[in-house]
């Protein structure tokens, strides 16, 4: 089996493109539940997030797994597949772990650094092993990006180089405040409508930027209060309801921050015609939670993820702090990689040691033929000497081909161990180049 990651994100595909290929949690489990079913995927991870949707398969061919996932993308888009394929990126191998260690560091994300994809990578593990979909290869995979991600946010300074595309949102509503009347968020009126992850992270924001009030939409009204209780205790009133409330107070508020998982728009034009003063409406859902045409609205300024990506691309991130957190990730890739092709020539060591015990006990059972007066003591002695010999024997050629599978070279000395021992022919074998 081997790697291979199929997808696309900020980097390919305008924010268009990527909330027709965009995921609910419902959908997502049947795509996975889809996928194991193809005949070239063995194991299966989708990490759909606001910025980027991608499938993480071990797949039995390049070939074949490609086309599965790819179809089965195509099935859950509405995109046909000769459109889809403008906007996607496929890493395969080595490629795709270099790719998943950078997107768990942070690397890859629309605002470099930005701690939010941790979780999210969490949550698709959480969400593919519910599923059923995830085996030891993916597991081990994973939990190590994992781990790679947490080192290169101890070791180095990227979660503090770049924020969160929550705050890169609010720095913006900010700033055109601050050129509409030049009291900038402090003292506002502000709309949260989501109370998921990404609206907590944004109404705790919003605390810290001195707000006079938050207001909390949610679809559940009990989440919506759970939230606005928790501004309560930071200090700030905060009050929840329903979705059915945003109307009445949309004309009270001065920035409205939305992050929902709704399949469609939550607020519109028409929701917003008629106002006079200025409004910032910030949308971070995706599917977007805001129809394009709010930015029209006199007095209105919206704020997409596009948006968000111009001005991350715009502000960079510290040199330093990147280099490093690259260096790191290096590093990881590559002992993970080692530790892969050891771990795949290790089914060879241990059929070229079954073996030679199979060997051992056949002579010895031949033995007690031809001298059925031996001494019990002596035949165990005899075994144990036996069994010591071929033991040292097999321990240099054993321990080599773990040492070369680190290189990338154990391949080649599995299948000389295979072919010269008639070892069993079904016992795995490394995919040769892969992990070079």
């Amino acid at each position: 089996m081997t790697l291979l990651v199929v997808g696309l994100s900020h980097r390919s595909a305008p924010v268009g493109v990527l909330e027709r290929v965009s995921l609910s949690l419902g959908d997502a489990r049947e795509l996975l539940d889809q996928l194991i079913g193809c005949a070239h995927v063995d194991e299966a991870m989708l990490l759909s997030t606001c910025n980027r949707v991608e499938v993480y398969a071990e797949v039995a061919t390049f070939h074949g797994g490609l086309a599965d996932i790819t179809d089965t993308l195509e099935r859950r888009s509405t995109l046909r597949l000769d459109a889809l394929a403008d906007h996607l990126y496929v890493h395969c191998g080595r490629a795709a772990v270099e790719h998943l260690f950078a997107v768990a560091a942070g690397l890859d994300s629309m605002v470099l650094g930005e701690p939010q994809i941790v979780g999210q990578l969490r949550t698709a593990y959480a969400a593919a092993e519910q599923a059923g979909t995830l085996g030891r290869s993916l597991h081990g995979t994973v939990q190590q990006a994992l781990r790679s991600g947490r080192r290169v946010r101890t070791e180095t300074g990227i979660a503090t180089a770049g924020p969160s595309v929550v705050s890169e949102a609010l720095a913006a509503a900010g700033a055109l405040l601050t050129d509409a009347d030049g009291s900038g968020l402090t003292g506002r009126h502000a709309l949260v409508i989501g109370a998921g992850s990404m609206g907590a992270l944004a109404a705790a924001q919003l605390c810290r930027a001195g707000v006079a009030e938050i207001l909390v939409a949610n679809r559940t009204e009990a989440g919506a209060q759970r939230l606005a209780a928790h501004c309560v205790e930071k200090g700030t009133r905060a009050c929840g309801m329903g979705l059915a409330g945003v109307p009445a107070v949309l004309p009270t508020v001065d920035v409205v921050v939305c992050c929902t998982g709704a399949g469609d728009a939550v607020l519109g034009a028409d929701q917003l015609a008629g106002r006079r003063s200025p409004l910032v409406v910030c949308d971070l859902g995706l599917p977007r939670n805001v129809e394009p045409a709010v930015g029209d609205v006199p007095g209105v300024t919206l704020v997409d993820l596009g948006a968000v990506a111009r001005r991350a691309e715009q502000r960079g991130a510290g040199a330093g702090a990147v280099d490093c957190a690259r260096r790191i990730v290096a590093q990881e890739v590559a002992e993970h990689l080692a530790s892969r092709r050891t771990a795949e020539v290790t089914p060879t060591v241990a059929a070229l040691r079954r073996r030679a015990a199979e060997v051992v006990d056949a002579e010895l059972l031949l033995l007690d033929g031809r001298l059925p007066e031996l001494d019990a003591a002596v035949r165990d002695e005899v075994a144990r000497t036996v069994h010591r010999v071929v033991g040292k024997l097999l321990h240099s050629p054993t321990v080599r081909v773990k040492q070369l599978a680190g290189t990338g070279a154990g391949a080649a000395y599995a299948d000389a161990l295979r072919e010269l021992f008639a070892l069993d022919p079904e016992a795995p074998a490394v995919i040769a180049g892969t992990w070079t």
